[in-house]
């Protein structure tokens, strides 16, 4: 809980560059002798105070708006004073400094909402979703994001644990009892309660799913022999020439990224190297990337030439395709066919990346096979984190049923289970994970 002599930290909190508004935040039990020495004295709690901002000779560095959170009722539950002034880098500084010299500290990365979460202001899933938020590149992701800093996916993870505790009491009441005085009412709840728990549980995953992606995004490799329009697709895809296009087989010899968004799901798209037989050795090295970006894309598009469809070659790549890695055949060139080819006779798309024909279809299916699905109810932002934690309390209900006929050994997987889902809001975490997660955050966050 929040300690009154807790040291004193102090950051910019606002991004490097020039701005009309910058702002350096300080939390600690130190706030009232700083607020004297620099504003003259402690602001009204609350209250936007317009005021100077003093050096140690009394001449003004800045003059800006002064706020004052007294502890509890702030950001990290401790004294915070934010001191909003010009955005210039020079001035930030200064008032920084100043801060540092009256005795504060510099703040390391996320240390702000370390300590809100060490002094229970927000619990750890809330935590990660405010570096979520900040670095969300889509306005889907920060949406998502948002809503698991305002409590959804912890309500979701507290639910699930109230019905596991409540599972857990009466196993061990049971436990109290010889089997001969267990009733079979008892018995029926029981397994009643452990198969809700599953089936909320798995619907949690398959939300939590859906927020990864959107925070993650998913990779998407461009595969195929040479001049089928890999690098044509990517620039229709991108809506910008990002790569080159020519005529010249092996034009392509590195791996080109490019990101875009579709329904705000973030897609790495990675336009590889042709692949044919070759004595070109830059060639073959490019080719050779290609084979490793294969083996670690979520998604592969086989580009074929719609007119010659899929040719022996193309199966030998395909023979080569991870089997478990989900590829879609992408017929390109179909602005030249004749007639309109038989949909039913190929399982794939056909599209033009020069007319753009067929592309919204391309899309959906891309979706679809990253295993994008649209949610009902609003999709709360999840890191891997969450997910293994989430997988790993599944597979403990899993274990538990295979031996309910042995009371201690299942009350015992319940226990893991618990312990697995109370990890994700940071109930059962160790210090070395707390560590690791806010490393990452931004300082002044």
């Amino acid at each position: 809980m929040t300690h009154p002599n807790a040291d004193t930290i102090a950051a910019i909190a606002t991004a490097q560059g020039r701005g009309g508004i910058g702002v350096v935040r300080i939390s600690g039990g130190g706030i009232a002798g700083l607020a004297s020495a620099l504003l003259g004295n402690l602001p009204a709690p609350r209250h936007a105070t317009f005021t100077d901002f003093q050096d140690e000779n009394g001449e003004i560095i800045d003059q800006g708006i002064a706020l004052y959170f007294p502890a509890p009722h702030s950001y990290t539950g401790e004294d915070v004073l934010e001191l909003q002034g010009h955005g210039g880098s020079a001035v930030l500084h200064l008032v920084l400094q100043r801060c540092l010299d009256l005795g504060a500290r510099l703040a390391e990365p996320g240390e702000f909402t370390r300590r809100a979460f060490l002094n229970d202001k927000i619990d750890l899933a809330q935590a990660e979703s405010v570096a979520d938020l900040i670095e969300a590149t889509t306005t889907e992701a920060a949406r998502s994001a948002m809503r698991s800093l305002h409590g959804d996916f912890s309500a979701v993870i507290h639910a699930l644990l109230d019905e596991l505790v409540r599972l857990r009491m009466l196993v061990e009441a049971m436990l109290d009892f010889p089997e001969e005085d267990i009733d079979v009412v008892d018995s029926t709840h029981r397994d009643s309660l452990l198969q809700t728990i599953q089936a909320k549980l798995q619907q949690t995953i398959a939300i939590a799913r859906q927020g990864s992606l959107l925070r993650e995004g998913a990779h998407i490799a461009l595969v195929g022999r040479p001049n089928v329009g890999k690098s044509s697709l990517l620039n229709c895809l991108s809506g910008e020439e990002v790569a080159l296009v020519s005529d010249v087989p092996g034009t392509t010899r590195d791996v080109i990224r490019q990101v875009i968004q579709i329904r705000g799901v973030p897609l790495h798209i990675m336009d590889t190297a042709g692949l044919r037989e070759s004595q070109d050795e830059i060639e073959n090295m490019g080719m050779a990337r290609t084979h490793q970006m294969v083996k670690r894309a979520d998604l592969i598009l086989l580009l074929l030439d719609a007119a010659k469809g899929c040719s022996a070659e193309d199966t030998e790549i395909i023979s080569g395709f991870p089997a478990d890695i989900p590829h879609l055949l992408v017929f390109n060139k179909a602005d030249l066919l004749n007639e309109k080819p038989d949909k039913s006779e190929n399982a794939g798309v056909y599209i033009s990346a020069k007319s753009g024909e067929g592309l919204d279809e391309l899309r959906e299916e891309m979706l679809k096979l990253i295993g994008w699905r649209n949610q009902e109810s609003g999709t709360f932002i999840a890191r891997e984190r969450h997910l293994i934690a989430l997988n790993l309390a599944l597979s403990h209900l899993a274990q538990a049923s295979a031996v309910l006929p042995r009371p201690e050994l299942f009350a015992e997987e319940l226990r893991l289970t618990q312990q697995a889902l109370s990890s994700i809001t940071g109930k059962f975490s160790a210090d070395d994970l707390l560590g690791e997660i806010f490393s990452r955050f931004c300082i002044g966050k």
